[in-house]
């Protein structure tokens, strides 16, 4: 059994970073065995359209040759993937989005409407991090936007979870910062007492990753 998380987020050892750790200490206590990969230290591209993976003849794979190309090649083998990302006006970073877009165009069939080429099935799953109180998750579209990339990973891989953390904590230095909107003394707060349930959530996603 193996787990790959993999990080979108610019920072690491920050909230995105400890929330897939944790998912993945909870996966390897079921047993697997894990990795994880942080975006931002790769070079690579979104699409770019180039239609390799549709050709007639071609394995379907991304044809773009690239330091995401080895990742690619790792989420087709493995068993499960753990994806996370903070958000960023209202969408995942431009890091994930592109990773996205690679991992998951080359299984859309254009032959078929709604038919994912994926051979076999595997969990997936996804970690959103974000300043937004869950309180208005609806009112700012976070709700729908979530449960459009489960949808789209239930429809090519088979399955998704989703595990939310709102109202993060930013910085440890808010003094530093124009940060005046934000209630600090409940942000830090939040991070000793709510956070760890967070953690705790994450961890019961990588168990659940894990299970045969």
């Amino acid at each position: 059994m193996k787990v790959i998380a993999i990080n979108g987020s610019p920072r690491k050892n920050w909230n995105t970073q400890t929330l897939l750790q944790n998912a993945l200490e909870g996966a390897a206590s079921a047993g697997a065995e894990t990795a994880m990969v942080n975006l931002f230290d790769l070079d690579y591209t979104g699409c770019i359209g180039c239609l390799g993976c549709k050709r007639q003849g071609g394995d379907g794979h991304c044809v773009v040759k690239d330091q995401l190309s080895p990742v690619l090649h790792d989420c087709a083998e493995c068993d499960a993937i753990i994806l996370g990302s903070p958000i960023y006006l209202h969408e995942t970073t431009g890091a994930m989005r592109s990773f996205i877009e690679r991992l998951v165009f080359p299984y859309i069939s254009y032959d078929e409407w709604q038919v994912s080429l994926f051979k076999g099935s595997i969990k997936t799953a996804f970690v959103f991090t974000t300043n937004c109180p869950e309180d208005k998750y609806d009112a700012v579209g976070y709700t729908q936007r979530f449960a459009d990339y489960q949808d789209m990973l239930t429809r090519i891989f088979g399955q998704c979870r989703i595990v939310t953390a709102g109202e993060t904590l930013q910085t440890n230095d808010y003094e530093k910062y124009h940060m005046a909107m934000f209630d600090i003394p409940e942000r830090r707060r939040r991070r000793e007492e709510i956070f760890p349930q967070d953690c705790k959530n994450a961890f019961a996603l990588g168990q659940w990753a894990a299970e045969q």
